[in-house]
């Protein structure tokens, strides 16, 4: 296997993956800011949507989108589980993983991408510079929503670290350096992101 590795939190999900599980794969970084992965021979032979990360596999196939590479390494590794042992668990933390996402993970990249990043991401993609701050906004509210139904809870699905929490740090990491950090009224996430940021598998981004 290969794996096709950039700056951003999109890959950084994959990287606290692989690192929580002790996977060592070979991996390819593509110069992100130089649009490497918008030419070819990335946007040919790798992902047609020119976006990282990228998992090249044995077969010659290759899988992209960060929750179908984390999904395939954990039936590929699956100890420790950090998707669930059990048609439950795992129902529970892909239920988490795509409400943080969808709540807080999307819209603070789009408001960067839409804001600080728009010189970047302009020539790249339909950008929309006016919905930005509505944007951040719509990630603290997120946040807001996610604080009071973590209380009480090592990590966001229960007991155990799982994709959730190393998708919800990976753009709560990006955001603290891209001016959105976490609201401090959020006390719960807030002690939660500092938990995450202790394990061994943050180390550097």
């Amino acid at each position: 296997m290969k794996f096709y590795h950039s700056v951003g939190p999109n890959p950084r999900v994959v990287t606290l993956f692989m690192a929580e599980k002790g996977i060592e794969i070979p991996t390819v970084t593509i110069d992100l800011r130089d649009g490497e992965n918008r030419r070819a021979p990335y946007n040919v032979d790798v992902n047609p949507a020119g976006q990282t990360p990228a998992l090249a596999l044995d077969d010659g196939s290759v899988l992209t989108e960060v929750t179908a590479i984390c999904e395939y390494l954990e039936e590929r590794f699956p100890e420790p589980a950090l998707i669930g042992t059990t048609a439950e668990a795992r129902a529970d933390t892909r239920m988490w993983t795509r409400r943080v996402d969808l709540k807080i993970c999307e819209p603070l990249a789009n408001g960067f991408r839409y804001a600080e990043g728009l010189a970047l991401f302009e020539p790249r993609m339909r950008c929309l510079p006016d919905a930005a701050a509505g944007l951040k906004a719509i990630a603290q509210d997120g946040i807001r929503w996610l604080d009071p139904l973590i209380a009480g809870r090592e990590f966001i699905a229960g007991d155990t670290v799982t994709l959730a929490d190393l998708m919800l740090f990976a753009f709560l990491d990006f955001g603290a350096g891209v001016g959105q950090p976490i609201d401090p009224a959020a006390t719960h996430v807030t002690a939660w992101y500092e938990r995450m940021k202790a394990r061994p598998s943050a180390g550097p981004n």
